[in-house]
């Protein structure tokens, strides 16, 4: 072969097919790939399992009139912190104050009555014992007396209960807490059945939620009953509450409460954990997450750069014992920080695994090289 037709042929298969010493083709030589691989080993790990939460004071009161009348003067404002005691609104006290006057002499009268009756009874009952007057008389004079007393403590009921009518006419604050909407208006005509506000007792603020299935069926596997739910809830760790935009509150919280019926449409069970609020910052109606974490033991925890996903399977590429690639269906669940998976089925302790470069690996690729002693 002349020099022309070797170096055309060079030009044309040099890039591809590696190093010629000539137009015959010799087998490119196989070179490392930049993989790396671990052992699969058990391990103890935190997992923080999310809930959808909404926060609720844990003394929210819907504040409603307990008498019917003109609202004279609303005292406060929305989202005015207000304490314990304080009053919010005043409803006209008119009726009210007239309606406890007209107790009040209604007892005057009944107790004049009474003095009256007595003086009757007792002067009957000294003529009796000298029997000038009948027994008869007696006892009649002694009945007279009797529903004399009646009508005194029934007037003096009449006072108290005109008494309280009076005082519901100042609305005040039964916890305190934070003003919520005010619909109302100065001069509306209000009654019973209509809500002025709600005062949200803030100062200790529940997240409300539902525990998975998933949590209801570990509380039965580990035999939770009724009398150790205390003991049980004492015994979870804080909890965390996270804002939607991501923020984390500064304050942990605990579970105080698990309902005692599972949902049978979602077999869920009402939760709550209550956190403090000294700065005021958490507010009824706030969506949230609650970050409960979970200890789990001897899990086998793999980074994500090892699983490729690929349409509905999660794949890992174990390092067979003649260095190839063999792809490994498994079962994974997320950790949550962004850098691990829990793997609950398909690998074994001791199996070897692609990690790095996982994505880039072909079923039955070498992709591991033992090292050559370089020549001397």
């Amino acid at each position: 072969m002349n020099k022309k037709n070797v170096f055309l042929c060079t030009m044309l298969l040099g890039a591809s097919l590696g190093t010629f010493t000539s137009c015959g083709l010799d087998i490119p030589q196989e070179v490392p790939s930049s993989f790396e691989t671990m052992t699969v080993e058990r391990q103890d790990i935190e997992v923080p399992v999310r809930f959808s939460a909404k926060l609720k004071g844990q003394t929210d009161v819907t504040v409603t009139p307990q008498v019917s009348g003109q609202l004279m003067k609303i005292c406060v404002t929305e989202g005015q912190k207000v304490s314990k005691g304080q009053t919010l609104f005043v409803i006209d006290q008119r009726n009210a104050q007239l309606e406890l006057e007209a107790a009040q002499a209604n007892l005057e009268a009944a107790r004049a009555q009474e003095n009256s009756a007595k003086l009757e009874y007792e002067s009957n009952k000294n003529l009796f014992e000298k029997n000038i007057v009948s027994r008869y008389m007696l006892n009649n004079s002694e009945n007279s007396y009797k529903q004399a007393k009646a009508s005194v403590a029934q007037a003096r009921a009449q006072v108290n209960r005109a008494k309280v009518n009076l005082g519901f006419c100042t609305i005040t604050a039964s916890v305190t807490g934070v003003i919520g909407s005010i619909p109302v208006r100065t001069g509306d005509q209000v009654s019973p059945a209509t809500q002025l506000t709600i005062l949200s007792g803030n100062a200790t603020m529940d997240a409300e939620f539902s525990v998975s299935e998933a949590i209801v069926e570990a509380s039965v596997s580990e035999g939770l009953t009724q009398r150790d739910k205390a003991k049980y809830m004492a015994e979870l760790p804080e909890v965390t509450f996270v804002m939607k935009n991501g923020t984390e509150y500064p304050h942990k919280g605990r579970i105080t409460s698990l309902t005692g019926v599972v949902d049978a449409s979602t077999g869920s069970l009402g939760a709550k954990a209550s956190f403090p609020n000294p700065d005021g910052h958490l507010f009824s109606g706030v969506q949230g997450t609650v970050v409960i974490p979970f200890y789990k033991k001897g899990a086998i925890v793999v980074p994500q750069v090892a699983v490729v996903k690929l349409q509905d399977k999660q794949l890992v590429y174990k390092v067979q014992a003649d260095s190839t690639a063999t792809a490994i269906d498994v079962t994974i669940q997320d950790i949550g920080n962004g850098q691990d998976f829990i793997v609950t089925s398909g690998l074994n302790v001791g199996d070897r695994i692609v990690t790095v470069g996982a994505n880039n690996v072909q079923e039955g690729q070498r992709v591991l090289y033992p090292d050559v002693p370089k020549n001397e």
